[in-house]
């Protein structure tokens, strides 16, 4: 069932494949809660040397006040990203210490005790109509979801093909379409592989088999007891990604599903959810006293609330849509969204499983991807789920072209059609970096023991500990390992000018916004491409 991957594999190796995949474009985004050091959220504001959320390119915070993101720019090598993570982190633990409270970073996707709903401070932007269209959708998320869901953590991974390879690939495929039209058309196939293929990530990366019984705030759950203070379930590989996690709770009733078919159908099927009416949610209404509690009460407030594993992107001009930059410029990169935060690495990701993953989206575009039906798009949801909580149940069986397949012999085809790729990939660099990850991936599906979720719950039940006092243990490790850190002063004094700069920016947007938030809101949301 590879055959085409193959041959189009064959083709690019003939025209010097090598070079042609060579300097991609990799980002990553880095989730990660501001816990105090007993161990629960921070109450405590962005610390404002961090600089403003707002606008600091690098430094922001998602959902939560204390939720920290770390966004590196694209770089054209792995390590050249990892760097700039780690020196990034570095510099947040800088600011923390010099804090009284002497907060850190939590470790792991899943929360620290989390002390209700209202202990979980919405993220501040500032009085300018950009910044409180950012707290208004954020507030909007937590009317519609709650806000325990959004504390959730985790780590993008940001992919494109460099501008050399495509004119090359489109000759190969004897494709005469605009090369835009070409290279988006062609992003989405890989965004449709992905989905059929992405219940891989969880099962080898995913690192949140338990959870905080604080999570569920005292509700009943279908998962088992592990202690007093810890859910969990036995072969569970990623509860972040599980029916516990963030969902899109309307699209059951509404019929909403992004399509993937390409950039006019996907910007068509969520444009028509961010227009239609939702009588759950006009019950919250959208002003209280004066205050915006969502943005509207649409299905989807904007693009951004719905959900997916990966993600169609391109860099939004000032007080553009993200819709309107995919019409009018087309697919820029992809957005890979599934991956746990590593908690047995500081910075929460590591070289071998981006070589993992660079590998794994080359043979998501290689591979033939047609239209996504609707059984399929059934089963790439079971399958989903179905690893997320039961990954490593040698009984598991997933769904495929609807006959029943193991997880295990999916996962050996998949990775035995990668090693074209990664030799591909090695020779470019000299070395064999690619398939040295692949080798440690296989090994993972012949022994599920060998995974990072049951590496934690055995842990756990070896140093009888619970969630909590694992994540505390790693996060501490973690803030050992950056204060050991010796000092990079050439990146130091470059974010401390970003702080500054971005202090400053804030202050002028404040002072130059001279129209209401509700006219700033209804011109964002009527204007035409």
């Amino acid at each position: 069932m590879y055959r085409i991957a193959e041959q189009r594999l064959s083709k690019l190796i003939n025209r010097g494949g090598d070079s042609l995949l060579a300097n991609s474009q990799i980002g990553l985004e880095k989730e990660s809660l501001r816990v105090s050091p007993e161990g629960s959220l921070a109450q405590t504001a962005h610390p404002s040397g961090l600089g403003s959320p707002l606008i600091h390119p690098h430094i922001t915070t998602d959902y939560s006040e204390a939720l920290v993101e770390l966004v590196t720019p694209p770089c054209t090598t792995i390590q050249g990203a990892l760097d700039f993570l780690r020196d990034t982190q570095q510099f947040v633990y800088g600011v923390m210490d010099k804090a009284p409270e002497h907060e850190l970073l939590w470790a792991t996707s899943m929360p620290c005790v989390v002390a209700g709903e209202t202990s979980i401070p919405i993220a501040q932007y500032g009085s300018s109509n950009a910044g409180l269209m950012k707290t208004a959708y954020r507030r909007g998320l937590g009317h519609r979801y709650g806000r325990v869901m959004q504390v959730i953590a985790g780590v993008h991974f940001n992919y494109s093909f460099p501008e050399h390879f495509w004119p090359v690939y489109q000759d190969l495929e004897q494709n005469s379409d605009n090369a835009q039209d070409f290279m988006s058309a062609q992003y989405f196939s890989l965004i449709r592989n992905l989905q059929r293929f992405g219940w891989l990530v969880p099962y080898l990366f995913g690192a949140s088999p338990a959870v905080c019984k604080s999570f569920l705030g005292g509700k009943t759950s279908r998962l088992d007891s592990f202690n007093e203070n810890t859910y969990f379930q036995e072969f569970a590989t990623s509860l972040r990604m599980g029916d516990i996690g963030y969902q899109n709770n309307q699209e059951a009733e509404s019929g909403v599903k992004a399509s993937y078919d390409g950039v006019d159908t996907y910007v068509a099927s969520l444009t028509r959810a961010m227009e239609t009416a939702c009588p759950e949610y006009q019950k919250i209404g959208l002003q209280i006293d004066g205050t915006y509690q969502q943005l509207n009460a649409n299905i989807l407030q904007i693009e951004n609330e719905y959900y997916s594993t990966i993600r169609p992107k391109q860099i939004n001009n000032a007080f553009e849509k993200p819709m309107h930059a995919l019409k009018r410029r087309g697919v820029r990169y992809v957005e890979l969204r599934s991956l746990d935060v590593n908690a047995y690495d500081p910075l929460g990701i590591n070289d071998r499983q981006l070589r993992f993953l660079e590998a794994f989206l080359v043979f998501c575009l290689l591979h033939e991807s047609p239209p996504i039906s609707a059984q399929e798009r059934s089963e790439i949801d079971h399958n989903e789920l179905a690893t997320a909580h039961r990954g490593r149940d040698p009984l598991l069986q997933l769904q495929r072209r609807g006959s029943k397949i193991s997880l295990k012999s999916w996962a050996d085809e998949i990775i035995e059609s990668m090693v074209g790729i990664c030799e591909l990939l090695d020779s470019g660099q000299n070395d064999s970096r690619y398939r040295d990850s692949l080798t440690f991936q296989a090994e993972k599906v012949r022994d599920p023991d060998c995974t990072p979720s049951a590496r934690m719950l055995a842990e756990m039940r070896e140093k009888n500990e619970g969630f909590f006092h694992f994540a505390m243990r790693m996060s501490q490790q973690h803030q050992a390992y950056f204060r050991s850190l010796p000092n990079n002063e050439e990146s130091a004094v470059k974010l401390r000018r970003q702080v500054e700069h971005s202090l400053l920016k804030q202050q002028e947007m404040e002072s130059a916004d001279d129209e209401t938030f509700s006219r700033y809101l209804q011109r964002y949301f009527t204007q035409q491409l």
